[in-house]
C-alpha cells in the first residue's frame, strides 16, 4: 500500500519570506500563510483563520523571495512533514509544509498595496508582483500558461 502525501493551499503571506542558506550553501526560505475557512455560528458566517508555516528549499527560495511579502496571496503545493524534537526534557512537534510549487496569485504586499500592471515574471524590471497574472514556478523553472 503505498502513501500520498498532497497538500494544496491558497492563502495570504502573514509576513515576508526570508531566505537563509544551510552550511552547505542550500537556499531554504520560511514564511507562513493564513488560510481561512467559512463557519457559522448560529445565523452568521465567520471567517476563522488556520496559520499554516510553509519551506520552500533551492533557487525557488532564492526566484521568489523578492515576490514572498506580507498580503500576498499564493497557491502552494507540496507535502506535509512534522519535526520532532526534545525541549527541556518535554517532546515537541511542529507540522509544516515542505513546498514543491508555489503559485503567485493576486493582490497585496506589505504596505496594502497592489499594483494592476507589474510583471512577476523573473528578471522582470518591476519588483511589485501583479495582482492581474501571475507566475507558476515549478520543478522545471518555467511558467505554465495553459488556457484552462
Amino acid at each position: 500500500m503505498s502513501n500520498i502525501n498532497i497538500v494544496v493551499l491558497v492563502g495570504r503571506l502573514t509576513r515576508d519570506a526570508e531566505v537563509k542558506y544551510t552550511a552547505s550553501g542550500t537556499p531554504v526560505s520560511k514564511f507562513s500563510i493564513a488560510v481561512n475557512r467559512s463557519i457559522k455560528r448560529g445565523d452568521n458566517w465567520e471567517n476563522e483563520a488556520s496559520f499554516i508555516d510553509i519551506v520552500l528549499w533551492g533557487k525557488k527560495a532564492e526566484a521568489l523571495n523578492k515576490y514572498l511579502l506580507k498580503g500576498k496571496q499564493i497557491g502552494v503545493e507540496g507535502e506535509i512533514r512534522q519535526d520532532r524534537w526534545e525541549q527541556d526534557g518535554k517532546p515537541r512537534s511542529r507540522i509544516e509544509i515542505v513546498a514543491k510549487n508555489i503559485e503567485l496569485l493576486g493582490g497585496g504586499n506589505s504596505n496594502g498595496e497592489s499594483n494592476q500592471s507589474g510583471d512577476t515574471r523573473q528578471g522582470s524590471q518591476d519588483s511589485k508582483p501583479s495582482t492581474q497574472s501571475y507566475e507558476r514556478y515549478n520543478d522545471g523553472g518555467f511558467s505554465d500558461d495553459i488556457p484552462f
